[in-house]
């Protein structure tokens, strides 16, 4: 099953939480630009300056499920609660906050059980950390791995006899070398024009002065080559969907997305991407393409 794009946290676990493309919800990456401002929302992070619920007004599909009777419940970390990618993507339900695997058993199976149908959501991040600091070819990301192997394992035994088990993920994952990683700070000319860059390593969103996009989004195709697809917005209806345009201006007019083991960075304005080993956003298959198993 393959994750919409950009392929990261907070643009699919919107995605998922409200069954819209990205052009239609408005998350459009790690960091995008605020609109009318020359500033950029982490949507991991947030901004006590941004409402979520106007960021992201529509109803998410377990408010819609829970209209229906349904008792609908997400279990995530405790910090995650009031977080502003929650209010975004899984408001409107019950929510539990727990902080060890135990505690997340005990908090699915006993949901698992409310009302005459449920829908329980839990959210696992460890694998994902465990990608960014060490990569996905380390032995820190196997060990995650097979500990969230045996909690699922340890779930499934817990479960009612007429529980279905659904285990996805929000995205895959690649580690970029150091020959991989081209420094924008560098090449200062690919910085002309620009007025803010968002996004993250491997998918960036670029806003440029205005009628600057066209001659930015050239000068970007001749420096990069193959090494990434190079777009202006009006021509990512494939990725985004059609672009809403109460967000549009959330994505970048010109949009660089990554191909193979390549990265762009921006050493002085996300100097925290140049200590990660693992990546995730762009349009490669071991990005997108997500793994679905479901046990009844």
């Amino acid at each position: 099953m393959p994750s919409v794009v950009p392929s990261t946290t907070s643009v699919n676990l919107t995605s998922l939480g409200t069954g819209l493309l990205p052009g239609s919800h408005g998350m459009p990456g790690y960091t995008c630009r605020i609109p009318g401002t020359t500033r950029f929302l982490n949507t991991l992070r947030w901004d006590d300056s941004i409402n979520p619920l106007e960021w992201q007004p529509h109803p998410t599909l377990f408010e819609r499920i829970a209209q229906e009777h349904v008792a609908v419940t997400v279990i995530n970390k405790d910090e995650f609660e009031f977080s502003g990618l929650t209010r975004c993507s899984q408001r409107g339900v019950p929510f539990v906050g727990v902080e060890h695997a135990w505690e997340r058993l005990v908090a699915v199976c006993n949901a698992s059980e409310m009302g005459e149908s449920s829908l329980v959501f839990a959210y696992e991040s460890a694998l994902d950390f465990a990608g960014h600091a060490f990569g996905v070819d380390s032995d820190e990301w196997r060990s995650a791995l097979e500990t969230i192997d045996r909690d699922i394992a340890e779930i499934r035994a817990s479960l009612p006899a007429d529980t279905t088990l659904v285990v996805t993920a929000d995205h895959g994952m690649i580690d970029i070398e150091l020959d991989g990683r081209f420094d924008v700070v560098e090449h200062q000319e690919l910085l002309d024009d620009v007025v803010v860059f968002a996004g993250e390593a491997r998918f960036r969103h670029i806003h440029t002065e205005a009628g600057a996009e066209q001659r930015v989004a050239d000068r970007w195709r001749r420096k990069l080559g193959e090494r990434a697809d190079v777009r202006l917005r009006d021509e990512t209806l494939d990725w985004f969907g059609p672009l809403d345009p109460r967000v549009s201006q959330r994505f970048g007019d010109v949009v660089v997305a990554s191909r193979g083991n390549f990265g762009v960075f921006h050493s002085q304005l996300h100097s925290v991407e140049m200590f990660m080993s693992g990546f995730h956003g762009s349009i490669t298959d071991v990005e997108r393409s997500i793994p679905v198993f479901v046990a009844t």
